[in-house]
């Protein structure tokens, strides 16, 4: 007799999409720095809560998800230590990533995003959306940072550019939330509540 295993696509989901929107919501779309609650949910649920949920996946067979939830944690605990590590510069030397670098950053996880996107092609096309938006919040976010390294402009001049970044994210991240209380309620309730 075999025990069922919990889905934990839900987990990640959330912790991917929620702290997806709270970055978009404060960052992009008002202009505010990267602070604090940002980064402790970066730590927390959008980093250890996919990796924890990568791992279910592992157990439950799931390559897809492994890959998935597992990468999308660890790149939010890279992002965290990009946005702390430079705070600490008196004590370790170590620099802030320049507008290059987050470039090529940005750019190599829309290029893995825009891969799982072919992958999710197999599954549904809620989860297709997630990965769709999420390679197009990449590549926005790869654009402004190469318009900073190679051109004039500021980030003054990209405000609307930034805003429109934002609102981008902000849909990423509650397409995430929604298949992932989509997911809940269509188990608990063993048949279709919310279409995915």
């Amino acid at each position: 007799m075999s025990e069922k295993s919990a889905n934990p696509a839900p987990l990640g989901l959330l912790g991917f999409g929620i702290t997806t929107v709270l970055l978009n919501f404060v960052h992009n779309m008002q202009l505010n720095p990267v602070d604090s609650m940002i980064l402790a949910m970066g730590l927390a649920y959008g980093g250890l809560a996919q990796v924890i949920a990568g791992i279910m996946e592992y157990r439950n067979g799931n390559t897809f998800g492994t890959v998935a939830f597992t990468s999308y944690g660890l790149f939010w605990w890279s992002f965290v230590l990009l946005n702390l590590l430079p705070r600490q510069y008196f004590f370790f030397g170590i620099q802030p990533p320049s507008n290059v670098a987050m470039a090529a950053y940005f750019s190599m996880w829309g290029i893995f995003t825009l891969a799982m996107f072919f992958s999710a092609l197999k599954i549904n096309r809620a989860l297709q959306f997630v990965f769709m938006s999420l390679t197009i919040l990449f590549f926005l976010l790869a654009a402004k940072s190469a318009l900073l390294a190679y051109t004039p402009l500021t980030l003054a001049d990209l405000d609307l550019f930034t805003r429109i970044t934002g609102v981008e994210g902000l849909i990423c991240g509650l397409s995430a939330v929604y298949l992932a209380i989509a997911e809940v309620l269509n188990e608990v309730y063993e048949k279709p509540i919310l279409p995915i």
